[in-house]
């Protein structure tokens, strides 16, 4: 009995130095983490060519200055371009490994929502925004944005925003043509929710009629970003519908689109069909459900899902 009693202590025992072993071997990688996260800046800039000058390309300017513009029309001082730092041309594949990890870091700062809908738009670092699952794919869709769009070549700056709460700066890349990633530029959206409309008929041997609905994404700048959309057709005489047909489109640039539709009705007094659609920025995700033929949006981000029916008349 004795020595069933002391095999238990030892088992206890070696469990304990398991258990502090385990958790010295956690904080170590904790702590190399946070080594890595306070140093991967200084080990980013190694990997960079200076430029001779702080010049930055005309295209990039026009999307600066009209970025300053539609933060002051929309959200006035809650966010604004304080200043920006050349730091300059990314030169090796370790510097885009380097600024992928740096982006996606946690203690990074990111914005997301719309700037029609401020109460909707979020500032601050990933790991306070987001958690658990919502974490994971927020710094997944980061990665792969950096990994697939940042090349050798493309050249860095330092972007210094200001909010009512203080200042936070944040890393842009860009080329001759523009703004290629920044993780507030990139972040947020300008986006009507009401959609636009458009109906037009033709007339012939048989008449038709279509009407089209559609949702578009612009970078903070203004310029068009993404589209998703239907159009429903339907082919008539008199007040009765022979046929009718449906198309559907989705896309965006540097973010996630889904986009689905299908006929319910195609002929009598009317043309019916159903329509699921949505765009995110890449710290989102979206998913198409077939059986209740709806698109859904989790996880955080700039996002617009819409999911409904519609009927045309003659």
């Amino acid at each position: 009995m004795k020595k069933l009693v002391t095999a238990f202590k030892v088992m206890a025992v070696l469990s304990v130095l398991s258990l502090n072993s385990c958790r010295d071997e956690n904080n170590e990688i904790l702590q190399q983490e946070n080594i890595q996260s306070g140093t991967s800046l200084a080990d980013l800039k190694k990997e960079i060519t200076s430029l001779p000058s702080q010049t930055i390309p005309a295209s990039v300017q026009i999307q600066l200055d009209e970025s300053r513009k539609n933060l002051e029309k929309y959200l006035k001082s809650d966010l604004q371009i304080s200043s920006i730092h050349v730091l300059g041309t990314l030169s090796t594949q370790k510097g885009i490994d380097l600024s992928t990890a740096l982006v996606s870091d946690r203690d990074q700062f990111i914005a997301m929502g719309n700037l029609i809908d401020p109460a909707s738009v979020k500032i601050g670092k990933i790991g306070d925004l987001y958690t658990g699952d919502d974490l994971t794919t927020a710094q997944k869709g980061l990665k792969e944005t950096i990994t697939e769009d940042v090349k050798t070549g493309t050249q860095i700056m330092e972007v210094t925003w200001n909010t009512k709460t203080g200042r936070f700066t944040t890393l842009c890349f860009y080329n001759d043509s523009g703004i290629i990633w920044d993780n507030v530029f990139g972040g947020l959206v300008i986006m009507d929710t009401r959609g636009n409309e458009e109906v037009a008929g033709q007339a012939a041997k048989v008449v038709s009629k279509w009407y089209k609905q559609w949702w578009t994404a612009n970078w903070l700048w203004g310029s068009k970003r993404g589209e998703t959309g239907y159009q429903i057709t339907i082919y008539y005489s008199g007040s009765t519908v022979s046929n009718a047909d449906v198309s559907d489109w989705g896309h965006i640039s540097l973010g996630k689109a889904k986009s689905e539709s299908k006929i319910l009705k195609k002929t009598g007094a009317y043309g019916q069909c159903r329509y699921a659609l949505g765009l995110c920025t890449p710290t989102g995700s979206l998913s198409f459900n077939a059986s209740k033929f709806s698109v859904s949006f989790s996880g955080l981000g700039s996002n617009i899902v819409s999911n409904g029916t519609k009927s045309l008349y003659p």
